[in-house]
């Protein structure tokens, strides 16, 4: 049984989201929090000591058998000690478990759980979410707004191609502990071509030669902007220098644009 709302809640008094300046880290808080929460849903130390040693790969203490205090300290201890993204794994872990009770059960406490959890990544400006079982990255709202809108239309217009590439450019990004930023520009801009492909009818073409094809294809001036993005993605995306890495933040900002301008192609111009 999930427990009773708070005063903030009951109320629907919400703050303005932080900032995301967490993303390789997983604070004490949310450590805190990810405990706390599955006991208020229910979960006993047993059980989450159960998630822990799978996710470490430990077997449990067999010295502690009572719940309070002895595995419940195990617990934290193995909480409050691991790698940070271990912390997730766990997160993903203690989600697997729970939707397995619900769908016995008839309980949503899965789903509770991702709405708790993900709203404290938007209140501690964490950069990861919750979806369907997977802690992915996340964005700004500008980012996330984007992304979604353009999954949404390759959805509806049948470009299962595209929507491939977008959804492994977000794979890139969440890839634990290390993002792939290489990877997220070359998948971002592969959902663009291949919805610049479908649009023309031109399949062999890059992107670039298609905006050379078609200067209709994006309005001035942005068609010459969109010709600098994708020189930029073929510099750091397809032709790989040793040493030099993209900053997430440039590989974010392509994943954007690319996702933006993509759901922007798929929409039928006028006249």
């Amino acid at each position: 049984m999930a427990p009773q709302l708070p005063f903030s809640k009951r109320n629907r008094y919400v703050g303005p989201a932080k900032e995301i300046t967490i993303r390789e880290d997983a604070p004490e808080n949310l450590r805190y929090f990810v405990l706390q929460t599955a006991i208020d849903l229910g979960r006993s130390p047993s059980a989450l000591r159960d998630v822990m040693c799978r996710v470490l790969r430990r077997a449990p203490d067999e010295g502690n058998w009572s719940e309070y205090p002895n595995i419940w300290g195990e617990v934290q201890s193995q909480m409050y000690g691991c790698d940070w993204f271990k912390v997730y794994d766990a997160i993903e872990e203690l989600y697997a478990k729970l939707r397995k009770h619900d769908r016995n059960s008839g309980d949503a406490d899965g789903e509770q759980f991702e709405k708790e959890l993900n709203e404290f990544f938007v209140e501690e400006g964490i950069g990861w979410q919750l979806v369907d079982g997977r802690i992915v990255t996340r964005g700004t709202e500008a980012f996330e707004a984007a992304v979604t809108d353009s999954a949404a239309k390759l959805d509806a217009t049948n470009r299962p191609t595209a929507a491939k590439h977008l959804h492994e450019a977000l794979q890139a990004l969440s890839r634990r502990p290390d993002p792939d930023l290489h990877g997220a520009i070359y998948h971002a801009m592969g959902c663009l071509e291949a919805v610049a492909r479908d649009v023309t009818g031109d399949q062999k073409a890059t992107l670039g030669q298609i905006l050379k094809r078609y200067p209709q294809l994006v309005p001035a001036p942005l068609d010459t902007a969109l010709s600098q993005i994708w020189g930029y993605a073929s510099n750091e995306a397809r032709h790989v220098q040793e040493g030099k890495e993209p900053k997430r933040s440039e590989a974010e900002l392509i994943v954007g644009l690319a996702a933006a301008l993509a759901g922007y192609l798929t929409v039928p111009t006028e006249g």
